[in-house]
């Protein structure tokens, strides 16, 4: 072991320690904590009372072997730090996590499990999850999973954590499987209105279609093709359409499309990709090959998620300050679950109480 990598695993041992004295001072005081990294995700969720605990001291790569695909990275990590390491191996983070304009940490990436465009053709940040280390309720600094992808028993925790906002114990690290880059890609705008893009998502769900996003942002159907050289260009001959600008598809990811620039209250509906276009009262751009819905709206909320209920799904409001339940409420049985999984993780509730739901 070099000097350099001694000193850093003492302080990682020394950071582990004080967080776990903190959090052992907060359940004994009965005192919440407010968890965050950079804060790129304030406005997801409600607002939480607590004394604020940043992550953000707590980085570094851990491990990362670009073999076996893996790569373990510490809480407070920047996203773009591990993304650059990644990229540097031919790899990435295949989700597709967005950044936000105040730098995203790898735990707030987990806690807020927010994917990017390709996420309905590799799957959520859950799927990505392994294993991770976290402070729990009890506190006690467990590790959970491990760096293979395997079946459990009981409680999955370190992919309980996604999405979790943080409700459920402070995360200290996280290992991600990792996906080669793609060889080839190019990027497609297909004049198409809206409807017509909805019917082809359908038909080409059913074909071995490169595709790894698509969208239609209210004028034409944004494409994204990754893969081998053969298989794009022969995908582009079937498809058509005209080749587009590469940026789009992070100006979508960080929201920074003119569509976002709309005033009005932000929502994001998840529905049936095979659904017709609903009526929705705003403008709405069409994510994830018609998956995702982003609405732009003055509406009222219950009158919002009574249309996405109808079509099957449900709404989250991204807007601080339109409703005090930024997600959709959950049915009775639904919440009851979650109070019992909280009582069981956090049973003095001092993780970011309320984030989720109030009284969570």
């Amino acid at each position: 072991m070099t000097t350099e990598v001694a000193q850093d695993a003492a302080r990682d041992q020394d950071l582990g320690a004080e967080w776990l004295d903190r959090v052992n001072a907060a359940l004994s005081a009965g005192r919440p904590l407010h968890i965050q990294g950079g804060g790129s995700k304030g406005f997801y969720g409600r607002p939480v009372e607590g004394e604020a605990f940043d992550t953000r001291g707590h980085r570094g790569i851990v491990s990362y072997d670009p073999t076996e695909l893996v790569v373990t990275a510490r809480a407070g990590t920047p996203l773009a730090t591990l993304e650059t390491e990644l990229a540097a191996a031919g790899q990435m983070l295949a989700f597709e996590p967005p950044h936000g304009v105040l730098g995203a940490t790898v735990g707030g990436t987990v806690a807020a499990a927010l994917s990017g465009p390709r996420r309905p053709w590799v799957g959520s940040v859950r799927d990505f999850v392994l294993g991770c280390r976290v402070i729990t309720g009890e506190g006690k600094h467990l590790r959970f999973g491990g760096e293979v992808m395997k079946n459990v028993a009981g409680y999955d925790v370190s992919r309980l954590m996604a999405g979790s906002l943080g409700c459920l114990g402070l995360i200290t690290e996280v290992s991600f499987k990792v996906l080669p880059c793609p060889r080839h890609r190019l990027d497609l705008r297909l004049e198409i209105s809206a409807e017509d893009a909805i019917a082809r998502f359908a038909e080409w769900g059913q074909q071995p279609l490169p595709i790894s996003a698509a969208c239609h942002d209210g004028s034409a159907l944004m494409l994204r093709l990754e893969g081998g050289e053969g298989s794009v260009a022969d995908a582009h001959r079937r498809l058509g359409g005209e080749v587009a600008s590469a940026a789009f598809w992070s100006e979508l990811n960080e929201r920074r499309l003119p569509f976002f620039a709309d005033p009005r209250p932000l929502w994001r509906l998840s529905i049936g990709n095979d659904r017709r276009l609903p009526a929705l009262p705003g403008d709405q751009l069409v994510d994830w090959g018609g998956a995702q819905r982003w609405l732009k709206s003055d509406a009222p909320a219950e009158q919002i998620r009574d249309i996405a209920s109808a079509a099957g799904g449900h709404a989250t409001c991204l807007t601080a300050g339109i409703t005090d339940s930024p997600f959709q409420p959950l049915p009775d049985v639904l919440m009851r679950y979650h109070r019992q999984l909280k009582a069981r993780l956090d049973p003095k509730g001092i993780f970011n109480p309320g984030r989720m739901y109030a009284g969570l």
